[in-house]
């Protein structure tokens, strides 16, 4: 072990480690989406989250192959795992930059296409469609936890389907001021569509928060693996 630090040595085998730990933490979680009951329906009904969880299984199999590298190549002072971690980690903040930029760049284009999508999903509350019906046990789970009701124009949105659906926004008090009297009956009068956008929004910071503290991580993994490897070279 001449040459070769054991604090430095045992330092990147510990986020190694943990590295690991996050990447059967994030293909566990992308799995169990992918085969529950729940996660089913919200699969069939929305291709996006679709992609969303085949990415997370890929980004936590990745994770767990480079945390396996790490870990090997730091305790058998392997320089050839350590240099394969060292190119996958690189490769992979290099991604989250180029992500990142094309997030800043398209984010009006995404806004416009979100809010187009929500526009024309509004036909789906007053149709009989399977399609339609998967929609909206969506929007009635919505609209009991968040106190909306319709999606872009209120109560009307659900056409001939309010009657069968009025319950999930119903008001508590017809005093409430929030509420309006539509079909005899007092539901919230407002629209989901501005709830919709700002659970995206708080959902888009959380995800920027995750993916520069990541960041900072795999920077440190970098320099871990980098000094590591040069001094294993001149044992």
């Amino acid at each position: 072990m001449a040459g070769v630090s054991g604090c430095l040595k045992y330092s990147m085998f510990i986020f190694n480690f943990l590295f690991w730990l996050c990447g059967i933490l994030i293909l566990a979680v992308a799995i169990w989406i992918r085969v529950s009951k729940d996660g089913q329906e919200i699969l069939s009904s929305e291709t996006n989250t679709n992609v969303a969880v085949n990415l997370l299984i890929a980004v936590g199999a990745i994770i767990m192959i480079l945390g396996f590298l790490g870990c090997c190549g730091a305790v058998k002072e392997s320089r050839c795992m350590l240099l394969l971690f060292f190119i996958g980690l690189l490769l992979i903040l290099l991604l989250q930059v180029v992500a990142g930029i094309l997030g800043a760049v398209f984010k009006p284009q995404s806004d416009r296409i979100m809010n187009e999508t929500l526009y024309e999903n509004v036909k789906l509350l007053s149709t009989s469609g399977d399609t339609a019906k998967e929609f909206q046990k969506a929007l009635v789970e919505f609209q009991e936890e968040f106190k909306c009701c319709g999606l872009v124009n209120g109560p009307a949105d659900w056409g001939n389907n309010f009657q069968q659906y009025y319950k999930s926004c119903e008001c508590p008090t017809s005093t409430d001021s929030s509420c309006t009297f539509y079909e005899e009956k007092y539901v919230y009068k407002q629209p989901c569509i501005s709830l919709i956008k700002d659970l995206v929004a708080k959902h888009i910071i959380i995800i920027i928060g995750i993916a520069f503290g990541l960041m900072v991580i795999e920077i440190l993994g970098l320099v871990f693996s980098m000094v590591l490897y040069c001094q294993i070279g001149s044992k």
